[in-house]
């Protein structure tokens, strides 16, 4: 029987304020804004979610497990703001029972523009989740699960076991999303595919009443996880944690079918749940996953389009990374947060002007009005900060 890792992405951006052409201000985020919706989202999702993961843990004696990734600038906003999260993430992880996973600490796209910012973001994170959680952890995830041949052969160097990614059809091909695999030269880094079409059952079309499974209930999903027998070893459910009472309402009955899930699975005695640690210590590779180009969990594409889609993107993101050198150079330590504050991915996705399929779900995310209006507020900022190295 499967194996089944739930891993969940934990991350809320420092959102940018109003800026104009003709402000000055040094202080480019929204400072009422962004606790209004940290305290939103941990009493809708972060602080239920925690307390009923808690619950399953104790429930079931150690056999339920979970694994956790964090990013830097959602841990700074929660000891800012809501000290009572980052408590609650203690919590779970005294239980032994849950991983805390690496990654950029500012979410951003760093690897595709500086392997040298990149390495530094990462080591931060990684030093955080040291002091924070006591743990070294042994798996990256990629922002957005951003992944190819290149990032697999550089994360392998930097001492990981493992990176998570999207199980892509166009890659896997006739092959299953439900083995551990391994990148092309990179021999001792082993690859976690996310199961999309069971993830994206919870995160995108639990509530959907006209989807032809609808309701979909933990007894069902334990079915179909159970179909997976004799072809595969692993159902990796990848996802944000913000499905938890953000994005699918706690009126929904998402709480009750995450409650009762873990009971569901391991009504089958074969079943287990692991962390991405366990599972690439508990499964040799199936075969090599060759990615040479980049792909994500985003959109239906599974591509970098959500933030490199149009002219916009590409000239913010551009002109952000020009200015990294003399930057660094300049050694201005607040100057050098903003900036890379400024890297999070979210800027660039709030730009992005997708209409079809996908096109709803961008606009739910962003503050903005239209795609437009998220580029000019960002190069407005961009400007200050510019004006800010030359002094």
């Amino acid at each position: 029987m499967p194996a089944v890792c739930f891993y969940f992405q934990v991350h809320q951006p420092f959102r940018l304020r109003r800026y104009s052409v003709f402000d000055t201000d040094q202080n480019y985020f929204d400072d009422l804004k962004n606790p209004e919706l940290i305290k939103k989202v941990a009493n809708k999702c972060y602080l239920p979610a925690n307390r009923m993961l808690l619950d399953n843990i104790r429930k079931h004696d150690g056999r339920f497990r979970v694994a956790f990734s964090i990013s830097g600038v959602a841990l700074e906003q929660f000891a800012e703001t809501a000290p009572e999260v980052l408590d609650s993430f203690h919590e779970l992880n005294q239980t032994g029972c849950v991983e805390f996973l690496n990654e950029t600490y500012y979410h951003s796209l760093a690897f595709l523009y500086s392997r040298e910012e990149f390495r530094a973001q990462v080591e931060l994170h990684r030093k955080r989740i040291k002091e924070l959680f006591g743990q070294e952890p042994r798996v990256f995830r990629n922002t957005e699960l951003i992944y190819n041949n290149d990032l697999a052969h550089f994360v392998s160097h930097m001492g990981y076991d493992a990176i998570l990614t999207e199980g892509a059809d166009h890659i896997l091909g006739y092959r299953s999303p439900n083995f551990v695999y391994r990148p092309p030269h990179a021999p001792n880094l082993k690859l976690l595919l996310k199961n999309y079409r069971l993830s994206d059952d919870i995160a995108f079309r639990f509530s959907n009443v006209n989807w032809e499974q609808y309701p979909l209930t933990a007894d069902k999903f334990a079915r179909w996880i159970n179909q997976i027998n004799g072809n595969g070893v692993a159902c990796n459910l990848f996802m944000d944690y913000e499905t938890i009472g953000e994005h699918q309402w706690a009126e929904t009955g998402i709480f009750d079918f995450m409650s009762h899930l873990p009971d569901e699975i391991l009504k089958t005695s074969e079943n287990r749940f692991l962390t991405p640690s366990q599972m690439i210590d508990a499964f040799e590779p199936a075969g090599e996953i060759d990615v040479p180009h980049m792909i994500s969990w985003a959109d239906t594409e599974r591509d970098l389009s959500a933030w490199l889609g149009n002219a916009m993107q590409s000239n913010a993101l551009h002109e952000l990374y020009k200015l990294e050198g003399s930057l660094k150079e300049k050694g201005d330590q607040a100057l050098l947060a903003d900036w890379r504050k400024l890297t999070t991915s979210d800027h660039f996705y709030y730009m992005c002007t997708k209409y079809w399929s996908d096109g709803d779900v961008h606009k739910y995310f962003s503050p903005y009005e239209s795609p437009y209006d998220s580029y000019i507020n960002f190069m407005n900022v961009l400007d200050n900060v510019r004006s800010r190295l030359k002094e």
